[in-house]
């Protein structure tokens, strides 16, 4: 083998070995995005679904169609330890009839000297129950700065669609819970 060659091996082990690093860096940034973008479309690991009012408005109908069925939610609220708030949900549990929109409060205060933005994770529980839990409006959908002292009540509109009573995974499902935490929002360098 002439030292031409040889050379020419090495470069293009070294470029692959380069491109293959590259890659895998790329992946690990897009992993977390495209994770998130997987369970927003399916509701796996109990993501739940965004709705507009259009798709309730159908949902309705189809609920008054499955004859006024309810399920149980239970409301769940934390605080990551950074986050110096009291947040809970205005009222624990609900009765919903599946398919039509109804409204929960959550309420969070500053306990702080100093303003606080947060923003809101959320899951639902069980996972198969995520697909089906559609929010209209809600208050994890934007960051939340709360003053000093500030308390504030949050609304989250929202349905359990009607295609759940037709999932064989549902079956026995009696309560979905919706949790929520606040973490600190991370601040945006100028």
């Amino acid at each position: 083998m002439t030292t031409a060659t040889l050379e020419t091996r090495k470069t293009r082990t070294a470029l692959l070995a380069f491109g293959g690093a590259l890659a895998m860096l790329g992946l690990g940034y897009a992993a977390v995005p495209l994770y998130e973008l997987f369970c927003q479309v399916t509701g796996f690991g109990g993501t739940t679904q965004r709705a507009s009012e259009s798709e309730a408005a159908t949902a309705e109908r189809l609920g008054a169609a499955a004859g006024g069925r309810t399920i149980s939610v239970r409301f769940d609220a934390s605080t990551a330890r950074d986050v110096p708030w009291s947040f809970r949900p205005e009222q624990p549990t609900d009765t919903v009839t599946i398919g039509q929109r109804d409204m929960a409060i959550y309420l969070a205060t500053n306990n702080s000297d100093q303003p606080i933005t947060g923003t809101a994770t959320f899951n639902v529980e069980p996972e198969q129950a995520g697909a089906y839990f559609n929010k209209i409006q809600c208050f994890c959908f934007t960051e939340q700065t709360l003053q000093p002292g500030e308390q504030v009540r949050m609304p989250v509109l929202y349905f359990v669609d009607p295609k759940a009573l037709d999932d064989p995974n549902m079956d026995g499902v009696e309560q979905i819970t919706l949790s929520y935490t606040f973490h600190r929002a991370i601040e945006s360098v100028d």
